[in-house]
């Protein structure tokens, strides 16, 4: 998600500029992108689509979204299907005019969502975001902070949040800071002095626009940023639960979370896990890029030297964000291409960042196998995935884990290595220097911070349901 707020700044084009931080966003959701803008004091317009953000967006759509004011998103369901309804930002003219953007996942989305038909409130999609931006859009206070400070303590689970009305932009953080939002400052230097404000699911969007992180929107804050300037106050509280994976894998490398920059975290965890489980080897690869940083710092620790094992073909999105198992085994045989000539006679320390469902593991073990690899050695730099994410990363059931009721010997005989070595919890912890009792570590062991995540109803749960459709 990103939002930026700058009326009246000579050349400052918000929808190019949430383009671009969008761009910057692409790894966190490739099924569908939107921008909304509104010129201070109205009307919000906006455009949302199936697809990349270049797929999406060209010079002339982003010359007709004229504003000073914007929000965008980049979609990765995890409640509702893939479909061009649930793209967002969602654009809802109730009491009040608004535009949303969400990251997470609510866990009392079916029960929110029968309050709301039980008052007749339409909807156009079946996404528990579009639950956000109506109890928003219909609440009779005279504030969008007044109206979000009533509604965030009704929403239980994930939800990092973006909104825009007609002359503001408001963005809220759930009690337990599931997922990420942090604040980002432009400076300008017109003759006022004058700064623009921006917001973000990562810093690493910050960047590439030219702006500087300023710090992150905290767990239960409402942060308004309007004429003003930027306005804070926390509604909400309760026990921290950041999201470990998020240091882990789903976050980019180059972004700062928690103070850590991640590709830092990562390169220790790599070091943490060579500590753990050293092994007799000629040469670490890493499956690129998701075991870049760790393979790095295992080979640092080792001394055993590093080299590319594998040539990625970027033009290939990431295969564990896309929707289907199919699409997932096929978009693997066109990603990855094993070098003969780097791993043929070679004992292989292979480091990647996680195994899931283990469908795409085996693959790449027979792959070096037939490249010639003599031994292959697996070291994750995380614990084994035992457990579904209710919380915005879509994981599946446990069924579907390859970690589920299997030892890591048995995992090990699937997936087909020689060895195998998931970092440790505390490892972990000690790479991102966290404390456990401010995160969420669930999918590894099992213990959800949120008391009824596990009723919640699943991915699909608001299509089951009869939708009062918007005419």
């Amino acid at each position: 998600m990103f939002g930026i707020y700058a009326p009246g700044i000579p050349g400052m084009e918000v929808a190019r500029l949430a383009y671009f931080a969008l761009y910057a966003l692409q790894h966190r959701g490739q099924e569908s992108a939107g921008i909304a803008v509104a010129p201070l004091g109205g009307p919000i317009m906006g455009t949302r689509e199936q697809g990349l953000v270049s797929q999406v967006f060209d010079e002339h759509k982003l010359r007709s979204l004229i504003g000073d004011l914007a929000i965008g998103h980049v979609r990765y369901s995890t409640t509702g299907s893939s479909d061009w309804e649930n793209a967002q930002p969602i654009v809802r003219d109730d009491y009040r005019t608004l535009a949303l953007a969400h990251n997470g996942n609510l866990i009392n989305a079916v029960e929110l969502h029968s309050e709301l038909r039980g008052r007749d409130v339409p909807f156009r999609s079946t996404s528990d975001s579009e639950i956000i931006a109506a109890l928003l859009a219909t609440h009779p206070a005279d504030t969008i902070e007044e109206a979000v400070a009533d509604v965030l303590p009704k929403l239980q689970g994930a939800f990092s949040t973006v909104v825009m009305t007609e002359d503001k932009i408001v963005a809220f953080r759930d009690p337990h800071g599931l997922r990420p939002l942090a604040l980002g400052v432009i400076a300008d230097n017109d003759e006022h002095g004058r700064a623009v404000y921006c917001v973000a699911s990562e810093s690493c969007a910050f960047d590439l626009i030219g702006a500087r992180f300023v710090r992150e929107i905290e767990p239960g804050e409402v942060l308004t940023i309007g004429r003003d300037g930027v306005h804070s106050q926390i509604v909400a509280t309760g026990r921290r639960a950041f999201c470990v994976f998020e240091y882990i894998y789903f976050a980019r490398p180059d972004s700062l979370m928690g103070g850590q920059r991640l590709q830092v975290s990562r390169a220790r965890m790599g070091e943490i896990l060579w500590r753990e489980k050293p092994v007799d080897a000629d040469l670490v690869i890493a499956i690129p890029d998701s075991g870049n940083a760790a393979a790095r710092g295992l080979a640092r620790a080792s001394g055993i030297p590093q080299d590319d094992g594998f040539i990625k073909n970027r033009y290939v999105a990431r295969t564990f964000i896309q929707p289907g198992h199919q699409l997932r085994r096929n978009g693997l045989r066109l990603k990855f291409n094993p070098l003969p000539e780097v791993v043929a006679g070679k004992r292989l320390i292979v480091v990647d960042d996680s195994i899931v469902r283990g469908n795409t593991m085996p693959q790449i073990v027979q792959m070096l196998r037939d490249a010639g690899a003599l031994q292959i050695h697996l070291r994750i730099s995380s614990p084994p995935i035992k457990n579904p994410c209710h919380y915005g990363i879509d994981m599946s059931t446990r069924e579907e884990m390859v970690a589920y009721n299997r030892s890591v010997e048995d995992i090990c005989k699937v997936i087909g290595a020689d060895s195998l070595h998931y970092l440790s919890l505390e490892g972990v912890y000690e790479a991102v220097r966290g404390e456990r009792t401010k995160h969420c570590d669930a999918c590894f062991s099992g213990d959800y911070p949120l008391a009824g995540t596990e009723e919640s109803g699943g991915k699909f749960a608001l299509e089951r349901v009869e939708l009062p459709l918007v005419s």
